[in-house]
């Protein structure tokens, strides 16, 4: 019988204090990252410290080096270099950095019914309703032509104002009512309400507001235009439940997997085959752009690793990629008690009962799928199973109910065997997700074997 059981049962009390230390630490991190910019920039403040080095500072690569790449400060690969050729193939583990949120418009600042706003435009699939009336933040940076680059972070100490997007009172809402809940809110109110004082001699809320971005950071209106800020819950990630279990965050969605495996390359004892980490953006929007893993930066990065080993010969970079394995370290869908009718009991995954292993993720006839084969989910088997870590496999909800995607497929198509590995998560893309402590570390304990691991998968 394949019978599933909580991870936490029968634990002994030295693992609990390692789990529960692993997710402090995990939640100060949360704290820190909110963006893929602030997540790109600890990655390699951190990998720094672990001894990783720039790979465009080194000119030759031997058995044991750390590199990592810096991608436009907005997304990060990582290798450890082992013994075995890396035309043999690498052990590579890709999780995504950026989350749903709000972005703010080009020319975002306007003035209606005598109160100043900021248009948005939201980013990944999110239920617009659940923006509405929570604390919100602004994270991003400005960019002048003259290079000046000025850091926008306002929201997150107690003592900075918040912003936050209205909705209509219930007592005037009855045409709201009568709408179906996606459609209740309209992408065009999603509206950041940011000030309400006029300015003294022109009776402008809008222009006081100009003014004190001017006084405060230098900007002028215009300078929107070269802008990423984007909109973000002001929680504070927190310890969720009166056992102290789970964590609830935004951004989680796949922070909980990037951290994970930012401390697998770290603590990894890579011998054999070269590890590599992906840190990548855009992947709630298609992983479209040059920071996306549509792009050919992957590529980039590994002709690097090739080049500084003086084994960048034509059709070495396909070897590499035929031989290689792969996690596609993203979350899946934990089940809900209070929506399980979405779910398929069996084939579906509890938080705290392990790592969550998908072997196709796609809509409905598996469209869009990247779907592992039976030798290599076999292989990736083998290796949890001898280490005795906890996983579950599971789908993402019922067969015609919906869908999901990540950037398993995109590997899957240079020729690697890949694999969907992750965290579940309750309440995903929403503002405030839920995660298991057992299975955040479940998932870290995966990454390190993983990594760790250099047999080939039998055919």
């Amino acid at each position: 019988m394949n019978k599933k059981e909580c991870g936490w049962k029968n634990l002994d009390e030295s693992k609990r204090v390692e789990i529960f230390a692993f997710g402090d630490s995990y939640i100060q991190f949360l704290k820190e990252v909110k963006t893929e910019r602030e997540a790109s920039k600890k990655i390699i403040e951190k990998l720094s410290q672990n001894g990783f080095k720039d790979i465009d500072e080194v000119s030759m690569l031997n058995v044991g080096d750390k590199v990592y790449f810096n991608n436009r400060g907005k997304s990060v690969f990582a290798a450890v270099i082992g013994s075995n050729s890396i035309l043999d193939g690498v052990n590579i583990i890709g999780a995504h950095i950026d989350s749903p949120r709000l972005d703010l418009k080009p020319n975002p600042i306007y003035e209606d019914a005598k109160l100043a706003l900021a248009k948005t435009h939201y980013y990944g699939g999110i239920k617009k309703y659940q923006w509405t009336t929570i604390p919100l933040a602004m994270h991003g940076v400005i960019v002048k032509p003259n290079k000046e680059k000025i850091e926008i972070n306002i929201g997150e100490d107690l003592q900075d104002p918040i912003f936050t997007i209205t909705d209509i009172l219930p007592h005037l809402a009855q045409r709201q009512y009568e709408k179906k809940i996606g459609e209740a809110i309209d992408g065009e109110s999603l509206n950041l309400l940011v000030g309400s004082i006029p300015n003294e001699e022109t009776d402008s809320v809008k222009e006081n507001i100009l003014k004190i971005l001017n006084e405060k950071y230098g900007i002028d209106e215009i300078d929107f235009c070269s802008s990423e800020i984007e909109i973000v819950p002001a929680f504070q990630p927190r310890d969720l439940g009166l056992d102290r279990s789970m964590v609830a965050s935004y951004g989680q969605d796949d922070r909980v997997c990037a951290y994970a495996l930012l401390e697998a390359i770290i603590n990894a004892k890579v011998e054999k085959m070269t590890s590599v980490a992906i840190f990548a953006d855009k992947e709630e929007i298609g992983s479209y752009g040059n920071t996306g893993m549509q792009s050919d930066m992957f590529d980039c990065f590994m002709h690097k690793l090739l080049d500084k080993m003086s084994l960048n010969v034509p059709s070495a970079l396909a070897k590499v990629y035929s031989n290689s394995k792969m996690l596609s370290a993203d979350v899946g869908a934990g089940i809900d008690p209070n929506y399980q009718d979405v779910s398929e009991v069996n084939n579906s995954s509890y938080i705290g009962y392990g790592v969550e292993l998908n072997k196709y993720t796609g809509s409905r006839g598996k469209s869009g799928a990247s779907d592992a084969n039976a030798e290599f989910v076999a292989y990736v088997r083998g290796i949890f199973e001898n280490r005795n870590i906890k996983y579950q496999v599971s789908e993402l909800g019922k067969v015609d109910i919906g869908g999901g995607g990540t950037i398993a497929y995109i590997l899957a198509n240079k020729g690697m065997d890949v694999i969907d590995c992750g965290v579940p998560v309750i309440s995903m893309h929403s503002p405030y997700e839920v995660i298991s402590k057992y299975d955040l570390y479940s998932a870290y304990l995966a990454y390190v074997a993983f990594l760790e691991s250099y047999e080939k998968v039998t055919y």
